[in-house]
């Protein structure tokens, strides 16, 4: 088959090896597509292969010999469905290649709110340690974990990881899921409860009409004043301005987020000049292990649908 692979510089920069994809046809790699190269570059695809490309129903009309599109992510919201089943276009995503991956970074942000190593390490590196007239300072309050509440919303593969870290560290956990399941060592709560009780509340749950700016003004007012807020899910389950005020006006302590409502931000999002917040580059997902797992079951899911067995199809 004829394989385009639209932006693949996301998930393989250059460290993982495209031999599961070459296996199965000709494959063209592009690392980035913008909107007006993406017909040409696709014209003659069979299959295509996409992160973050956005597959609009006028782009999808102009490709006739189209029959497959396999996201290399879960998400799938950059794809037309509605187009892609009017021209009989299989569509596929992948799931839980990166759970360990997602709650391992969900701890890096919370511990980097709570204990600030990379500020104590920035602080030595730039003498002050060394004028220090004490043997040790530290610049910020540091917060243990033990005994705090650990507050999910979402329960899924990710979240129940979260749980187990939270478990080890000695938290005591609580979850909202929309679909309660009993789950050992975490008691299911109203949504309500989970803002209202916690010490760090983890946002792991669809993006959705009924989830979009699940956190807002009235439910950050109802944490409390040393809460931290956690997101490696999607942005736009925050309310960014105000959550930023929030912050400003210390209505909670923290925030460590790894996802934004635009990514790349703009220079005006409030978060970005908010204290106490912390922020990567939506790279929870992005550890080797988990984008090798990633492109492998990209290329099992394009082989089932070769094979006329489609798996994980959202079309």
């Amino acid at each position: 088959m004829n394989i385009v692979i639209l932006d693949g510089y996301t998930l393989n920069p250059g460290d993982l090896d495209w031999a599961p994809i070459h296996k199965l046809g000709h494959a063209e790699i592009y690392e980035r597509s913008n909107a007006e190269e993406i017909v040409e570059r696709a014209k003659d695809a069979e299959v295509l292969l996409v992160n973050k490309v956005v597959l609009t129903e006028a782009i999808l009309d102009q490709l006739p010999k189209l029959q497959y599109i396999g996201v290399m992510a879960t998400g799938f919201n950059n794809i037309d469905i509605n187009a892609a089943r009017k021209h009989n276009i299989t569509v596929t995503n992948v799931k839980a290649y990166g759970p360990a991956s997602v709650a391992q970074q969900t701890f890096a942000l919370l511990l980097a709110v709570v204990n600030h190593a990379e500020l104590h390490s920035q602080s030595v590196f730039a003498g002050e340690w060394v004028a220090s007239p004490d043997f040790c300072y530290w610049k910020t309050p540091l917060t243990e974990l033990a005994g705090k509440t650990m507050g999910l919303i979402g329960l899924g593969d990710i979240g129940s990881q979260v749980a187990k870290i939270a478990l080890a560290f000695g938290m005591k956990v609580v979850a909202y899921r929309k679909h309660p399941t009993p789950t050992e060592g975490v008691e299911m709560v109203s949504l309500e409860e989970v803002f209202e009780s916690s010490d760090v509340v983890s946002l792991h749950c669809p993006l959705t009409d009924e989830t979009k700016e699940l956190v807002n003004k009235e439910r950050l007012a109802r944490m409390k004043r040393n809460a931290i807020i956690l997101n490696t899910g999607r942005g736009p389950l925050i309310q960014e301005h105000d959550l930023a005020e929030a912050l400003k006006i210390g209505t909670i302590a923290g925030a460590g987020l790894d996802v934004l409502s635009t990514e790349p931000p703009k220079p005006d999002n409030p978060l970005l000049s908010a204290p106490n917040c912390i922020i990567t580059p939506h790279v929870a997902w992005a550890t080797f292990e988990a984008r090798k797992r990633l492109l492998q079951m990209v290329a099992d899911n394009l082989e089932s649908f070769m094979h006329g067995e489609a798996l994980n199809v959202v079309s």
